[in-house]
């Protein structure tokens, strides 16, 4: 606590009675330094809830703490620190100490602002800092009255005092000025008292009293809310709370859902909010620079209908309570999704099927003896992303480390502060779908899969690929299989393309084709050969065919790459390897012209484009063995249904930490900016100066008077030098 004067004290009350261990309490208690103590813990615990994110799934933490210092942290309620109870018994500790330190020394305050301190020894003027004398034309009263009538026109609070002293009579002015300094001690630590009061009004001590009193007990089960027994209900008088009140499109909502540690309580409304439109624009960066509500409030005691319109930072307000946009989310959108298989093994199935699902719903699956549940997470109509060269979709860019660019160099460095050396290039990719799928044992894997195939590179023989995305855990990115879209912009000649890849019957027929266009006409001994290196290479980049739930075999370039270490020598891998998948590739080629043929399509042309399909088809096949699902599901159509997410709230203390603020900064702007000063000029006869020895103070006649000046200020600064200066040429009329 700022001490403004020796008139406010750093102890606490001390009693005259009682105990030791009673009075060294109380003391203790009202004492300044234990306030600070306080709102030193609470200034740390507030930086400590500003950075860790406060009310997240547990999972969340364990994942990024992991399981030890999860709990631990846990057991300190470090996830919910402006709830947890030492937080709010600290926060009333601090109301009542700061109350003592005010109410023991307002008083004194207030006797000290009517005392002008006239008594004071002549004797002590010499030694305070700012001191001047002079010999004035006038008597010591009528100097006394034209100083006194001079400081009263200047704002001072002025006392004469007429005195003996041993050395005769004289006439003392005492001045005061600056008296709101001590004001804004009082309205500074007020305001922390306030401040305090209205956080423990507007948090969570009225629910965690009800929960006491009331025998209310958090919820921690599933199902309709309309079923949630009454002791998890708090109801439609509760005097204080803040939750969150979800709300679709088309519905209508009137409880809204208190997080609580270890569950959730239900907080009755006294209307219900219906969500007419909600209304959101992005940037071009796809993040939201506005949404909105459009809703009608219905007041369940009068039926009355109000119509409203919500956004950030302008809130509704009905009843009392206030009802803010916080967020938005998915308000139980439709979605199609078709199945696409990708195992291979004899069981694998190869039925592209359609399955119909609803965002936050699941649906039950099998897959032969397997039985697995899709889980329906989200679905994101928007998706902006980055493809510069150093965003997260651009491919890496081949930096040429001998090009000299000085004046690119220069212009990277210098500039406008909103220069940003990263080049970007934005582009919605289009929607896309996250679901999970969870086997029996509740194991379960995410997956982020976009509806339309995207550009990764801008050149025209570049394909468009559909991204599908894996990841075990949410603390992990995900992982995306690349699969090249065809001339009809599907994945159909992909897949075709894998099938294929699994029947040995098939693989046999493309050797064969590859043969017989590989082979020179003048040395057709080199087709056996040629044909058995050929088939080697495709089965090993196929993998063995397994049964399901056998462990998953090498295959791919990683099958390719482990037989050449294994059977060719080191110095002939290079030339070796690219022979092996210079006949891989055209094998693979003419893999995939069969199963066109099949499917009565024309064969590609040999062109740039047919060969960039065919690259990045090859290395998908390879990528597909390690997809973790036996098949993936791909969004074929949606219906967006959305919800506005509402914070609604009774907030009594807002006002008083209002009123707190205003204080507060009254307070601070007084203590920092006020000065309190005191000056005393004590007038007597010419020649009875205080310091008559001192060079040009002798005696003097006597119709005038002999005059000393001192002034005190509870801070040094240079404002007061000056103010001296200009108060000893105005009163002592002494020029400076």
């Amino acid at each position: 606590m700022t001490v403004s004067s020796h008139a406010v004290s750093t102890h606490g009350l001390r009693l005259r009675s009682g105990s030791h261990a009673l009075r060294s309490t109380v003391e203790l208690l009202s004492s300044m330094r234990f306030s600070i103590s306080l709102l030193t813990v609470i200034c740390i615990a507030s930086v400590i809830g500003t950075v860790l994110k406060q009310q997240e799934p547990l999972g969340n933490y364990v994942n990024q703490f992991g399981p030890f210092w999860a709990q631990v942290f846990g057991a300190a309620s470090l996830y919910t620190v402006y709830s947890a109870w030492w937080f709010i018994l600290i926060l009333a500790f601090l109301v009542v100490s700061t109350s003592l330190c005010i109410t023991r020394n307002t008083p004194k305050i207030f006797a000290d602002l009517n005392q002008l301190k006239e008594n004071i020894r002549t004797q002590s003027l010499k030694a305070f800092g700012h001191r001047a004398e002079a010999v004035l034309g006038e008597g010591p009263e009528a100097a006394a009255r034209r100083i006194g009538q001079t400081l009263v026109q200047g704002g001072w609070k002025v006392k004469l005092q007429q005195r003996t002293t041993p050395d005769g009579e004289g006439w003392m002015v005492a001045a005061k000025a600056g008296a709101a300094n001590k004001f804004g001690y009082i309205a500074a630590h007020s305001a922390i008292v306030l401040v305090c009061v209205g956080g423990l009004l507007d948090g969570d001590l009225i629910v965690r009293a009800q929960m006491w009193l009331n025998n209310k007990t958090t919820y921690t089960g599933g199902g309709l809310i309309a079923d949630v027994p009454a002791q998890h209900r708090l109801g439609e008088r509760n005097p204080t709370f803040r939750a969150n009140l979800l709300v679709a499109e088309g519905t209508q909502s009137s409880t809204a859902i208190l997080n609580q540690p270890g569950g959730v309580l239900l907080q009755d409304l006294p209307f219900a909010v219906e969500l007419k439109k909600f209304i959101v624009e992005y940037y071009s960066t796809g993040m939201p620079k506005l949404f909105a509500s459009e809703i009608v409030i219905h007041d369940k005691e009068t039926g009355e209908k109000i119509p409203a319109r919500v956004e950030v930072n302008h809130p509704a307000r009905h009843k009392g309570i206030e009802i803010y946009q916080s967020s938005f989310d998915d308000g139980g959108s439709s979605v199609t999704l078709q199945a696409v298989p990708l195992a291979t093994g004899r069981q694998a199935s190869s039925k592209v099927f359609e399955i119909q699902g609803t965002i936050g719903g699941s649906s039950s699956l099998t897959n032969g003896a397997e039985k697995m549940t899709l889980e329906y997470t989200a679905l994101r109509v928007i998706n902006v992303e980055n493809f510069g060269s150093s965003g997260s979709m651009g491919a890496t860019s081949g930096a040429d480390v001998r090009k000299v660019d000085l004046r690119h160099a220069i212009d990277s460095r210098l500039g406008a502060a909103n220069k940003t050396r990263e080049n970007k290039e934005l582009r919605n990719v289009g929607p896309s779908v996250t679901y999970k799928l969870r086997d029996a044992a509740g194991q379960a894997r995410e997956f982020h899969n976009y509806m339309l195939p995207v550009k990764m590179d801008a050149g025209e023989s570049s394909p468009a690929l559909f991204l599908l995305g894996v990841r075990e855990t949410p603390a992990e990115p995900f992982q995306y299989l690349r699969i090249p879209a065809d001339e009809q912009g599907s994945m159909e000649g992909f897949l075709r393309m894998r099938r294929a890849l699994a029947d040995p019957a098939q693989r046999e027929r493309a050797v064969q084709r590859y043969v017989r266009l590989a082979t020179p006409a003048d040395r057709p001994e080199l087709a056996q050969q040629l044909a058995a290196s050929a088939s080697r290479a495709l089965a090993l980049f196929a993998g063995p065919d397994q049964e399901d739930g056998a462990t998953k075999p090498i295959a791919g370039l990683q099958a390719i790459s482990d037989f050449m270490e294994t059977n060719v020598p080191e110095a002939e891998r290079n030339r070796a390897g690219e022979v092996l998948v210079r006949i891989l590739n055209g094998v693979l080629f003419e893999l995939l012209q069969s199963t066109r043929e099949q499917n009565d399509q024309k064969p590609l042309p040999l062109d740039e484009k047919t060969q960039a399909f065919m690259a990045q088809a090859v290395l998908s096949l390879s990528d597909a063995h390690h997809y973790p699902a036996p098949m993936a599901f791909a969004l074929k159509d949606f219906t967006q249904l959305q919800a506005s997410v509402f914070q609604v709230a009774r907030t009594p203390g807002k006002n008083i930490v209002y009123l707190g603020c205003a204080l507060l900064i009254l307070g601070i702007f007084a203590m920092l900016y006020v000065r309190e000063r005191r000056l005393w000029v004590w007038l007597a006869p010419a020649g009875e100066s205080l310091d008559s020895t001192a060079p040009g103070k002798g005696p003097e006649s006597d119709a005038g008077s002999q005059a000393t000046m001192a002034m005190s200020t509870n801070r040094q600064t240079m404002d007061g030098g000056k103010e001296f200066e200009m108060l000893k040429t105005k009163l002592l009329q002494v020029p400076r």
